[in-house]
C-alpha cells in the first residue's frame, strides 16, 4: 500500500458485543473499497479477519484484527475486536489505538453488555463515535427499537444519517439524510448501487428524520443555534462546516443503517467515516513523561518518533509480531528505537502493514500508522518506544486482574519443557494471562478473563506448540494449626541395624500462636541434655514437619515449640537423629493439641448495576461470604465482601450469569480463618485416601 499522510488516514475500531456483526462490517468495507474480491463471511470460514482455527471454530473473534483499505483516497485502518468479555481487554488495547470508534448494534437485539462497556470505554478516551446498526435484513430486526435502545442506554447525542428503505427480509436500501437522496442496493451483495426515488410512503419520515439530525447539528454550537431557532433550517455548507467538529467534540453521534452480509448501506458508512470523522492529525498532542518531565508528542511526520506497543502476535513460522500505534515521527525500516518502558535499544528490519493473517512490507510509517515489527526481543504490549533523542513513556493502561484460574497437567510425560516454553510465548501475546509455578503444591497454574478465555489458550497451546493439557481446578492452599498447649512430649528416634546406630530423644512442649505469627522455636536447655550442635538439628527436623502438615499435608502455622529436655548417645547420636527425633516429637504434640484446618479468606469487591444487587449479595452468602459494605457508582453498586477461596474460583462464569455479564469484580488475599468442621473432614479423607494411593 502507497505511503498516506496523517490527515489522509482513519484507524476505525470496529467494537460492540459478540454476534452484532463486527466483523461482516469490517468484511464489507474491505469488498466494497475493492480491497478483497469478495465479500468475506465468518460462516463460510472466508473472513479476513476471523481466520485463527479457533475463531473459526466458535464463528466469533478472540483477538483483534487488521486489514486496510482505501476509500476517497484515504487509508482506511480497521481494527476489529472481539466482542466476549473473556477478550475485553484485547479489545480495549485496540480502542486506545485508535482515532474512531465505530459501534456496531444488532438491529435483532439492540444495546447488550459488551456495547455498554466499549462505549464507556471510548467515552473515557474520548473518541468520537458512530453506530451502525447492523442485520436490518434479518426477521425481528428493528432500526427504530434499536435506536431508541441506543438513546436510552448510551447516547441522547444519536442522530441518524441514514434510515432504511425496507424492514427485514425487504430491507434493501437506504435515504442519506444529509443529501436527501435514496439508494438501492442488489440482491448479490454486490456494490454496484444506484440511486433512486425516495419512498412515497416514507416521505414523511424522512422530513422528521433530517430536521431531527438537523437540530442536533445546530445544538453542537451557539451561533448555529441561533441562526436555526430564527430560520429552522441550516445551509449544506453550515452543516459539512459543523459537522466533523460536532462529532469530534461528541456533540453528535452519527447513526447509519446497514445489512453487512448484504452489503446494503456500507458505502454511506465509509463516506461518512471519511469525509467527517477525524485523522490522527486532528487529535491533540499525545501526552507523555519522562524524568519527572512532561512530554508532548504532536501528529508530525517531521517530529520525533514515538509509538506504542498495543498488541503481540505469536506465530508459529513468523515468530512475535509486536504492533505499534504510531503518535508522532516517522518509524523508518531497517532502523531503531529506544524502549521507554525498559530503557533498552531494539533494532529491527521490515516495517510490516498487517492485512488479515498476512503483512505487507512497507518504508516508513507516520503518525496514526498502525504497523507491526517482527522478531523484538525485549519489547512487548504495553510498552513505549521513541527516539532516544526525545524520551517519552506514556502512561500504560490499567492493568486488568484474572478472574478464573486452572491448574495444567501435561498428558504426555516429557512435556513439561514444552508446557513451559509455550506458556512464556502465550502470555508474551496476552497481557491477561497469567501463568504462576505453585512450589507449594507442585503445580503450575493459568489464570485468565473467563473459562473461555482459557480454553481458547489451551487450544491454541495444543495447536501452535503441540502439547496436550488437562484443565484440573488449582489445589487451595490450606493451612494447618492447633487450638491448644500441650507438654511434656517425647519425641524419640532410635534405631539400631548392626555398626553405628541412630539415637536421638527431645522433650517440648507446644502451644498456639495468634493467627499469622508463624512459628517460634524456643531453647529452654540446661545441663547439656542435648548437646549444643544438636539443638538446630531437632528445630530443622520440626520445620521440615511443619512444611509437610501433620492432618492434611499442608503447612502448619502459628505454634510455639520449647525444647527443654532430651537425651543423647556418645556415638550413636548425630544431626540426622536429632532431626528425625524433632520430627516425631512434633507430630506426637500436634496430634494432641486439637489440630484443625484454616482455609485462605479473599477480599471481594463486586461492581453491579443497581437491579442485581439482591441477588449477588444473596449469591455471596451462598458462598460462606459477608457483606461488609456497599457504595453507589455512577449508575452501578459497589458490594465488599470476604469470601473463602474456595467458594471463588469459578465466581467470573457465576456473577456473569447472575448480572447477564454486566457485573465485574476483583479478589485479593485478605486472611486465614477456620475450615467448617463438614468440609475439613473431606480434605482430611482426599489426603489419607491419597497417602494410601502413594
Amino acid at each position: 500500500m502507497k505511503k498516506y499522510e496523517p490527515k489522509n488516514i482513519r484507524n476505525i475500531c470496529l467494537v460492540g458485543h459478540g454476534g452484532a456483526g463486527k466483523t461482516s462490517v469490517g468484511e464489507a468495507i474491505l469488498f466494497t473499497s475493492g480491497a478483497t474480491t469478495r465479500l468475506g463471511s465468518v460462516l463460510d470460514e472466508t473472513s479476513t479477519f476471523d481466520f485463527e482455527p479457533e475463531e473459526i471454530k466458535r464463528q466469533g473473534s478472540i483477538s483483534t484484527a487488521f486489514a486496510a483499505a482505501e476509500w476517497q483516497k484515504r487509508k482506511v485502518m480497521l481494527l476489529d475486536t472481539p466482542g466476549d468479555n473473556n477478550f475485553f481487554v484485547d479489545a480495549r488495547n485496540a480502542l486506545a489505538a485508535s482515532d474512531i470508534a465505530a459501534v456496531v448494534v444488532s438491529a435483532v437485539d439492540g444495546v447488550q453488555v459488551m456495547t455498554e462497556k466499549m462505549w464507556e470505554l471510548a467515552d473515557n478516551l474520548t473518541l468520537p463515535r458512530i453506530i451502525v446498526i447492523n442485520k436490518l435484513d434479518r426477521e425481528r430486526a428493528n432500526f427504530q427499537s434499536a435506536l431508541d435502545d441506543v438513546k436510552a442506554s448510551l447516547t441522547k447525542r444519536a442522530a441518524p444519517f441514514t434510515i432504511p428503505i425496507g424492514a427485514e427480509a425487504a430491507f434493501n436500501g437506504v435515504v442519506n439524510l444529509l443529501q436527501g437522496k435514496a439508494y438501492a442496493f442488489p440482491a448479490d451483495g454486490s456494490v454496484d448501487m444506484k440511486e433512486v426515488d425516495i419512498p412515497a410512503d416514507m416521505a414523511d419520515d424522512v422530513a422528521s428524520a433530517r430536521e431531527a439530525l438537523v437540530e442536533v447539528i445546530a445544538e453542537s454550537d451557539d451561533t448555529l443555534m441561533e441562526k436555526y431557532l430564527e430560520t429552522m433550517e441550516l445551509t449544506e455548507d453550515e452543516i459539512k462546516e459543523a459537522l466533523p467538529k460536532a462529532i469530534l467534540s461528541g456533540q453528535l453521534v452519527p447513526v447509519v443503517a446497514v445489512s453487512a452480509t448484504k452489503n446494503v448501506g456500507i458505502q454511506q458508512l465509509a463516506d461518512i467515516l471519511c469525509d467527517y470523522f477525524p485523522s490522527p492529525a486532528d487529535r491533540a498532542p499525545k501526552a507523555g513523561s519522562f524524568d519527572g518531565t512532561d512530554v508532548t508528542c504532536p501528529p508530525d511526520a517531521d517530529g520525533v518518533f514515538a509509538g506504542t506497543v498495543f498488541k503481540t502476535i505469536q506465530d508459529k513460522f513468523t515468530g512475535k509480531l509486536s504492533l505499534i500505534r504510531v503518535w508522532s515521527g516517522t518509524l523508518s525500516a531497517d532502523s531503531g528505537f529506544y524502549n521507554a518502558t525498559t530503557g533498552e535499544k531494539e533494532r529491527f528490519g521490515q516495517v510490516l502493514l498487517p492485512f488479515g493473517k498476512k503483512q505487507e512490507g512497507v518504508q516508513a510509517a507516520v503518525p496514526g500508522d498502525i504497523v507491526a515489527l517482527a522478531k523484538l526481543k525485549t519489547t512487548f504490549t504495553g510498552h513505549t518506544v521513541c527516539d532516544e533523542k526525545q524520551k517519552v513513556a506514556f502512561e500504560p493502561l490499567p492493568e486488568i486482574q484474572p478472574i478464573i484460574s486452572y491448574a495444567l497437567k501435561v498428558k504426555n510425560k516429557g512435556d513439561e519443557d514444552k508446557l513451559g516454553q509455550a506458556l512464556n510465548r502465550v502470555a508474551e501475546e496476552d497481557p491477561t494471562l497469567k501463568v504462576i509455578r505453585d512450589a507449594e503444591a507442585k503445580e503450575t497454574q493459568i489464570s485468565g478473563m473467563g473459562q473461555v478465555h482459557i480454553e481458547t489458550t489451551i487450544e491454541k497451546i495444543r495447536r501452535k506448540f503441540e502439547v496436550e493439557v488437562e484443565l484440573l481446578p488449582p489445589k487451595i492452599p490450606y493451612r494447618e494449626t492447633i487450638r491448644k498447649k500441650v507438654e511434656n512430649v517425647e519425641g524419640k528416634h532410635k534405631k539400631q541395624t548392626g555398626g553405628r546406630g541412630q539415637f536421638g530423644v527431645c522433650y517440648i512442649h507446644i502451644e498456639p500462636l495468634p493467627r499469622g505469627e508463624g512459628f517460634e522455636f524456643v531453647n529452654k536447655i540446661v545441663g547439656g541434655a542435648i548437646p549444643r550442635q544438636w539443638i538446630p538439628s531437632v528445630e530443622k527436623g520440626i520445620v521440615q514437619r511443619m512444611a509437610r502438615g501433620v492432618i492434611a499435608g499442608y503447612l502448619l502455622v502459628d505454634v510455639r515449640v520449647t525444647l527443654y529436655d532430651g537425651k543423647f548417645h556418645d556415638v550413636d547420636s548425630s544431626d540426622m537423629a536429632f532431626q528425625m527425633a524433632g520430627s516425631k516429637g512434633f507430630k506426637a504434640a500436634v496430634d494432641k493439641a486439637n489440630p484443625y484446618l484454616l482455609e485462605p479468606i479473599w477480599n471481594l469487591e463486586v461492581t453491579c448495576p443497581d437491579e442485581f444487587m439482591g441477588d449477588v449479595m444473596g449469591d455471596i452468602n451462598q458462598r460462606r461470604g459477608r457483606v461488609l459494605g456497599m457504595e453507589a457508582k455512577g449508575k452501578n453498586q459497589v458490594i465488599r465482601a470476604q469470601a473463602p477461596m474456595a467458594e471463588l474460583l469459578q465466581y467470573g462464569p457465576d456473577l456473569d450469569s447472575i448480572t447477564g455479564g454486566r457485573g465485574g469484580f476483583t479478589v485479593g488475599f485478605s486472611h486465614y480463618d477456620e475450615l467448617p468442621g463438614n468440609l475439613a473432614e473431606k480434605v482430611i479423607a482426599a489426603f489419607q485416601d491419597e497417602d494410601e494411593d502413594d
